[in-house]
């Protein structure tokens, strides 16, 4: 049996999947967060040799079948840290992936795109806490927009939205807005007393107690009030929207008619700037736009694409074909 492996190493679980060389998936497993920025470097180190194990222990192969791997993180730089990489190479030997060797590492951006399509052109806008938009060509981010940061970007995203919520609440407090229920909302979060006489002061102090990112918990709330008819909450929703499809437009030539892929919590299938985003670029660039929650799909047949060349058809998601039953190799998880 020829193997390769996919990883999405994300900061809330890891997933893997492995498929064989007639693009069939023969296994998946998941564990923790595989993410070295969002936990400690041991721990997510650990999370994803053991979401590696567990998916190679539902195919009963040997570790040394596994020809190539691919694994798919968000700031992937943190590996070139030599400290943060020697406790992953420690993990990953213990695997026994001895043919495989090191594993390649690329953005969860382009896992993401290649899970959604096997198309290898396109635009992926990745829209969760931050926002960023990729040209992929080749299968390969070749240039970005936006991405730089709640300080000097990220429009349209989950920072974003939470801090339009907050500045709302401010508003009508200041009597420059009518009543808002989102406004209510976000003082109802904060734990302020929407009639006290120093609420403005106390939401401005609570919102700059923790990290500038933080804001980005009231963000739901602007969905759950948009679903109520709310106002305030319509015209975020409408301004993200615009914002985001102008990232994705941007990353893009013109007339270009390759899939956009969007990734991430404010542009899911149940998040109204996400209908707002697709709808969109429906009719601003006559292209499929897909949706993808994961990775790991993308990572693993980039993996066999690397192993067994160019011709491997895409694989199906939600079949995994099972090979015979064996115990994963003694400290394959450790």
């Amino acid at each position: 049996m020829r193997l390769a492996v996919g990883v999405d190493a994300g900061g809330t679980s890891t997933r893997a999947m492995v498929i064989d060389d007639s693009g069939h998936v023969r296994g998946s497993g998941s564990a923790g967060g595989g993410n070295p920025n969002s936990h400690p470097p041991e721990s997510a180190a650990l999370a994803m040799a053991e979401a590696v194990a567990r998916a190679l222990g539902e195919t009963g192969a040997d570790p040394a079948d596994v020809c190539a791997w691919v694994i798919g993180m968000a700031g992937r730089s943190k590996l070139t840290d030599p400290t943060i990489a020697a406790v992953f190479e420690r993990a990953w030997n213990g695997l026994g992936l001895v043919r495989a060797g090191r594993p390649r590492l690329v953005s969860d951006a382009v896992a993401a795109f290649v899970s959604a399509t096997p198309e290898p052109d396109g635009t992926v806008l990745v829209a969760g806490t931050g926002s960023v938009a990729g040209r992929i060509r080749q299968r390969d981010l070749v240039a970005t927009v936006g991405g730089y940061g709640w300080l000097l970007g990220d429009e349209g995203s989950g920072f974003w939205l939470g801090r339009q919520a907050v500045r709302t609440a401010l508003d009508v407090l200041g009597g420059n807005h009518p009543p808002s229920r989102l406004a209510d909302a976000v003082l109802h979060k904060a734990g302020i007393e929407a009639h006290a006489p120093d609420a403005a002061f106390r939401l401005i102090t609570a919102a700059n107690a923790g990290s500038p990112i933080d804001l980005a918990r009231f963000a739901p709330l602007v969905s759950a009030a948009h679903a109520e008819g709310d106002a305030a909450a319509q015209s975020i929703v409408e301004r993200a929207a615009e914002l985001l499809t102008e990232t994705v437009l941007a990353a893009r030539d013109e007339g270009e008619t390759t899939p956009v892929v969007l990734v991430g919590s404010v542009v899911g299938r149940s998040s109204p700037v996400g209908d707002a985003v697709r709808a969109a670029l429906t009719t601003a660039t006559d292209a499929p736009v897909l949706s993808s929650d994961n990775g790991v799909l993308g990572a693993a047949w980039l993996a066999a694409l690397d192993a067994f060349g160019p011709g491997l058809p895409r694989p199906e998601t939600g079949t995994v074909e099972q090979g015979p039953r064996t115990s994963p190799s003694p400290g394959a998880a450790s």
